[in-house]
């Protein structure tokens, strides 16, 4: 089942509800939901997970915490699941992220070259967020549906695959 392969890299819950950034939302990390994992719960999660992942703000986790207690689904996975976006694979990603947006927006792309500087801030940024931001909205929207989405065929999948063997097995003494 699903189950196995999902679980077998989850944290432990003791180690999350330790953990500094996460404190903030105190005994509501004690809600078994959130540890729970089934098709809904891991369904759940990706969605949150995928969506965080690709909203352009610093300390996605915290939000995505929030919203994982808030809808409850299962936390582990939510909060990993924004790492997507890393150090790595933010540039391509906000790259991607512009462009999409531009093209929805049918205006010009810029040649963008990042500096962190209150300059660039007032010159640059002003000139790319809007099709920046809908580009990222889009992404993350179409990724949250798709991991939803996704997971929930996979583990029906999975549960079918079972049940089959489990038929053959039983037709077989």
């Amino acid at each position: 089942m699903a189950k196995k392969y999902i679980r077998r890299y989850l944290p432990d819950p003791h180690k999350i509800r330790e953990h500094k950034h996460l404190r903030i939302f105190g005994t509501l990390l004690h809600e078994p939901n959130l540890w729970h994992l089934n098709r809904r719960s891991a369904s759940g999660a990706f969605a949150v997970g995928l969506f965080m992942a690709f909203v352009p703000m610093p300390f996605q986790m915290i939000p995505a915490a929030a919203l994982a207690i808030l809808l409850r689904v299962n936390l582990p996975i939510s909060v990993a699941l924004v790492w997507i976006t890393n150090p790595l694979t933010l540039a391509p990603v906000s790259y991607f992220c512009y462009h999409l947006g531009a093209w929805v927006l049918d205006t010009p792309v810029h040649a963008v070259e990042f500096e962190i500087s209150w300059e660039w801030i007032s010159t640059e940024l002003i000139r790319i967020w809007k099709p920046f931001l809908l580009g990222s909205l889009l992404v993350s929207a179409m990724s949250a549906a798709a991991g939803y989405f996704g997971i929930r065929a996979l583990w029906r999948w999975h549960v079918i695959r079972d049940w089959e063997k489990r038929k053959k097995e039983r037709a077989k003494t």
